[in-house]
């Protein structure tokens, strides 16, 4: 039997590198690894820490380049991880038309139904940012009511990717929160910055009346490696919308409060202010925290809590 391939899209961004490592760690390496980056070329220190065989191709998602050269090198996937986004609100805000070109997969998908074996699965990253923000605990079958044009740009893509592709699973993250990447990204982490911040010793604003499920980067990389492992093995038509979020629905503010805890800095650093008195160029939902249920009854995956998470992340942190 041949080998089954699986293309991780924006491999090079924080999720894309941590699955690049789960996928690496794999019992008997089952899967032949193409990756596709923008920022070229590929940091050498994930390189060295990858296998030799893992390939790497450098694709714009505007204008789909570079998706030929992984047909004649690497062939048809049978799994395709997309974790490219323009994934900052303010940013686009600022800029729609590059939120909605790279956040809408046209090309990806285009480039996917050109090939005559139609049998792949698309495992695209949405957002917790598709919802209002008006209520607690969203399920998958509630309204989507994006207050924002990240959100607006995952929404569209979402409805894209289930006209046009015949298997798809689309994952509704909230903030992904972990240990640094295998080569470090410049983006801010949350709890690295958490911790940053109050070990200054100075007192920081942090919002009391914004909630989310924070979901640890390792729980979201099972999801994809078990969606591509049920796919791999009984190939069964899959068309699944899955929120992928934390157990815990927490605050900015009880966010810090668990760092601090852990880390016995000082609670009164933690100054809890409203959202809405700071002008971020960008509407942000204040209740987007979502039901995880279908999560875990359909994989069977039980996501840490959030505390755990932060110990998790600030041990690795520590060991690196």
């Amino acid at each position: 039997m041949s080998r089954k391939r699986v293309l991780v899209v924006g491999g090079t961004g924080y999720l894309g590198q941590h699955l690049l490592q789960g996928l690496s760690e794999l019992q008997g390496t089952p899967y032949d690894v193409a990756v596709t980056h923008h920022s070229a070329p590929p940091p050498q220190p994930l390189l060295d820490a990858l296998p030799p065989s893992f390939v790497f191709f450098h694709v714009d998602m505007r204008t789909g380049s570079g998706f030929d050269d992984v047909s004649l090198k690497f062939g048809q996937p049978d799994v395709v991880v997309n974790c490219a986004a323009l994934s900052v609100p303010r940013v686009c805000e600022n800029d729609p038309d590059s939120a909605m070109s790279i956040n809408v997969p046209s090309t990806l998908v285009n480039w996917l139904s050109s090939f005559t074996e139609n049998r792949i699965l698309l495992i695209h990253l949405s957002t917790d940012q598709v919802y209002e923000g008006v209520k607690s605990f969203y399920k998958e079958d509630d309204e989507t009511v994006p207050v924002n044009v990240y959100g607006k740009s995952k929404v569209v893509a979402e409805k894209y990717i289930a006209e046009k592709c015949s298997n798809f699973a689309i994952l509704r993250s909230s903030i992904i929160f972990g240990p640094q990447t295998l080569s470090p990204v410049p983006k801010s982490l949350p709890i690295q910055w958490i911790d940053g911040v109050l070990s200054k010793g100075d007192k920081v604003d942090f919002f009391h009346d914004e909630y989310r499920c924070p979901v640890y980067v390792k729980d979201v990389v099972t999801v994809i490696l078990t969606l591509t492992n049920r796919w791999v093995s009984d190939g069964k038509q899959m068309r699944m919308v899955l929120n992928v979020g934390g157990p815990d629905r927490v605050s900015r503010v009880q966010m810090a409060e668990a760092v601090a805890d852990i880390r016995g800095y000082n609670n009164t650093l933690i100054k809890p202010v409203s959202a809405s008195s700071i002008d971020r160029g960008v509407k942000s939902p204040s209740d987007i925290s979502m039901d995880i249920t279908k999560l875990v009854q359909t994989l069977n995956i039980r996501p840490v809590t959030y505390r755990d998470g932060v110990k998790l992340t600030l041990a690795a942190e520590a060991k690196s």
